[in-house]
């Protein structure tokens, strides 16, 4: 009876009304009594400071969207040229070309700008470092924001340069060999084909990174960038207003996110591989017939090289062109040898420079404090300390292990409501894929941190403040992977298991879900990489994790941050590199074999 009555969308949508009320109805009343909402703090002038604080969060936004842009063009750059890279037959290119993206994958980006921040100018020159500390530039360039904007680059350049590699390998062999057959040089090759192709197919996963690197910028604020959310935080420690201030803050987060997602899905919709024959087939037959011809004429016009009006292309030299081309043949060899020797030069200089600064360590330092990055005081802590002063790693790794225990069944159903066609199912759950998935996840943290305690009147330690917030976080992500695996089965399965006479639930819970969890098995070990790291976004709010307690050190002892922030990275790389290999061997053993592309 129940389940006809909610089959009527009338239904439906007064069920969803009847709970918004309820919402609303709780959330007034518990505000009523403990917090006093003051909007115009965001668009009047401060009468303390004379400033109108909500043009100062615009301006956060501002600077938010200029590092994402100069981050976003110099990711995409980097990514290509490492992209490609994995895939040369030069060893020395697509070995340094691996390496990069490894470590650059696994090790946090907290890390990374801290690395930048602190530690990337004791290797400069004294000069040189004393201009980078003195730059200003256009009100916007200095030395917070170039450090920021560095490592956004880098960091985003290596999930883009797989991303580029993916969409290379996708290309069929056969194309690439008729393109050489046709007489197209590799350079040719390259930028008429291969890259025009490969960045159709890879519009969409380019996208989502590009999205995540502006919610990445968040974590320009622990190196002093005033972005948005440096500014929302700015407005709560100057007003005491901090619901209003990270309420704005996270709307203009989704109203970019949102923004970006609809501008990368038109351009993917316009640039898709196959909306020209789409095109074609919807024209008159006369119509399609001159639209052919005119796409062939468009992607063969390159291989006629030598073609003019009225003169065909011969296919023999004279003596004199035969000794030209074979010069120039002969140059084009030698200029290639002599680039990858200069490569090959410049490979050896980094690791003579590398190995000077691994000799001049002071691993004394290392040694000493190796433990206390791994457990910190533990199990000498204090009574009232939580795990008995626990810390450093082995807290990474629990936060880590609890959040994605967690999260797997907040995923697990979310995903399946996603899925449903019943909207007091599917509009909770859109609801909340999207606003935790639009805004950065040191804004989930700051919720958690902040607001939670009020609207439940009660204390919350930070380190389950900051797992409440991966798990959040987490959930939202392995949604939309539950949702993935489940779209991804067969139709006919659930319509056969239908017409034998399961139920919905039984067909979910005995025909979809064992063959869509078998699938999404590398995706979430994927993801548990990636809360892994993300655990030392928990440093914001005084979690004692490895980057917290990194960090400590290097506030005590001052003059060692390379020996501090190298260790740190190797022991997440590590941890985070096992995973990776534990990914990939799922991934080939779940998934069937491809055939690779070497450029």
């Amino acid at each position: 009876m129940i389940r006809f009555w909610l089959e009527k969308t009338w239904v439906q949508n007064t069920v969803l009304a009847a709970l918004a009320l309820c919402m609303a109805y709780y959330w007034g009343f518990v505000f009523e009594f403990g917090y006093h909402f003051d909007w115009s703090v965001l668009y009047t002038e401060n009468p303390t400071y004379k400033v109108n604080l909500g043009f100062e969060l615009l301006k956060g936004l501002r600077l938010t969207i200029i590092i994402s842009v100069v981050s976003s063009v110099a990711a995409v750059l980097l990514g290509t040229l490492f992209g490609l890279g994995r895939l040369s037959r030069f060893k020395p290119m697509r070995w340094i070309s691996t390496a990069y993206v490894e470590l650059m994958r696994n090790t946090p980006l907290l890390v990374q700008l801290f690395f930048w921040y602190f530690a990337f100018p004791r290797a400069l020159p004294d000069n040189l470092r004393q201009f980078v500390f003195d730059l200003h530039f256009l009100g916007v360039v200095n030395f917070e924001f170039l450090s920021a904007t560095l490592g956004l680059s880098i960091y985003s350049g290596a999930f883009v340069a797989e991303v580029v590699r993916a969409g290379l390998q996708s290309i069929p062999k056969g194309l690439l060999e008729a393109a050489y057959s046709s007489g197209l040089s590799y350079v040719q090759v390259l930028t008429r084909i291969i890259l025009p192709l490969a960045f159709r197919t890879i519009i969409p996963p380019l996208g989502s990174e590009l999205l995540s690197n502006m919610k990445n910028s968040s974590l320009a604020i622990v190196v002093g960038v005033p972005e948005l959310c440096w500014s929302s935080q700015q407005i709560e420690s100057l007003t005491f207003k901090g619901f209003e201030a990270t309420t704005a803050a996270t709307a203009l987060y989704l109203v970019v996110s949102l923004s970006i997602s609809a501008v990368m899905n038109a351009v993917n919709r316009r640039l898709k591989v196959e909306s020209m024959a789409r095109r074609a087939s919807r024209l008159p037959g006369p119509f399609a017939r001159l639209w052919n011809a005119a796409v062939r004429e468009k992607m063969f016009r390159p291989m006629r090289q030598g073609r003019s009006p009225g003169r065909e292309l011969s296919l023999t030299y004279s003596r004199t062109q035969a000794l030209l081309h074979t010069a120039l043949r002969y140059l084009g060899k030698g200029l290639v040898l002599l680039g990858k020797a200069a490569f090959v030069a410049f490979l050896a200089l980094i690791a003579y420079k590398t190995t000077l600064g691994l000799l001049g360590f002071n691993w004394q330092v290392i040694f000493d404090n190796f433990r206390t990055l791994l457990i910190w005081r533990f199990p000498r802590g204090d009574a009232h300390e939580l795990f008995f002063g626990l810390g450093g790693l082995s807290f990474s790794i629990i936060m880590a292990v609890i959040a994605i225990t967690v999260s797997f069944f907040i995923g697990l159903a979310v995903g399946i409501g996603r899925t449903s066609k019943n909207r007091v199912l599917r509009l909770p759950s859109l609801a909340y894929i999207e606003i935790i998935r639009g805004t950065p996840l040191i804004m989930v943290i700051f919720w958690v941190y902040f607001f939670v305690p009020v609207l439940f009147n009660t204390f919350f330690d930070v380190f389950w403040s900051a797992t409440l917030a991966l798990t959040l976080f987490t959930g939202a992500y392995l949604a939309e992977i539950v949702r993935a695996g489940i779209e991804n089965v067969a139709p006919g399965q659930s319509e056969a298991a239908y017409s034998t006479g399961l139920s919905t639930l039984q067909t979910m819970r005995k025909i979809i879900l064992p063959q869509a969890l078998k699938q999404m098995i590398p995706a979430i070990v994927g993801q548990f990489i990636a809360i892994f790291k993300d655990t030392s976004l928990a440093y914001v709010i005084g979690v004692l994790e490895l980057t917290f307690v990194a960090q400590g050190l290097n506030n005590r002892l001052m003059v060692y941050p390379f020996e501090i922030y190298s260790t740190v990275a190797a022991l997440y790389f590590v941890c985070c590199y096992c995973l990776s290999i534990l990914a990939t061997r799922l991934e080939r053993r779940l998934t069937p074999e491809r055939v690779s592309l070497t450029m």
